[in-house]
């Protein structure tokens, strides 16, 4: 399987709300992915703690035949379609789409894509919606348990379930 985090934490173009922009780049990923679940819907602290706003989080199940790098040319061309702006690192952003996990695969092709996600394991707003759709998951290069890495996470974000599906 193929995980993807989304995420936002500003309005939109059209003053949609975070989570209003992540349900509409789910509903341009339908067109050409197929959606087989959906974690619940979560509100989190900005990693590192900033005084942005906070984020709207969940992690999708996806099943395609795109190549990893075209999926990831997808998910660059949704959050360049969405307005989000890439200056500096940690910014806050319109919609943020992330490839989590890659069929287990180890990619390693340096600025351009890594999956497993290379801070995915230190961040619950990836964990704890993964672990709603897979809690069986094992992280391909750490070898652990994804209720391991859950409980290694050691500097206390705040992330609070918003919503189910």
């Amino acid at each position: 399987m193929i995980y993807i985090g989304i995420g936002s934490n500003l309005n939109g173009k059209n003053n949609e709300t975070p989570l209003q922009n992540c349900k509409k780049a789910l509903e341009v990923i339908k067109k050409e992915l197929n959606i087989s679940k959906l974690s619940s819907w979560y509100k989190s602290e900005p990693v590192p703690v900033s005084n942005q706003p906070w984020f709207v989080n969940a992690v999708i199940e996806i099943s395609t035949n795109k190549s990893p790098l075209d999926l990831l040319n997808f998910i660059l061309n949704i959050e360049q379609n969405f307005g989000r702006i890439r200056e500096k690192k940690n910014e806050a952003r319109i919609i943020d789409l992330d490839i989590i996990d890659y069929k287990k695969k180890i990619i390693y092709k340096k600025n351009e894509l890594i999956t497993p996600h290379p801070r995915m394991h230190k961040r619950s707003f990836v964990l704890l919606p993964l672990n709603e759709l897979n809690p069986k998951w094992v992280h391909p290069i750490k070898k652990k348990g994804i209720q391991e890495l859950i409980n290694n996470i050691k500097d206390g974000q705040k992330i609070l379930k918003i919503s189910e599906k």
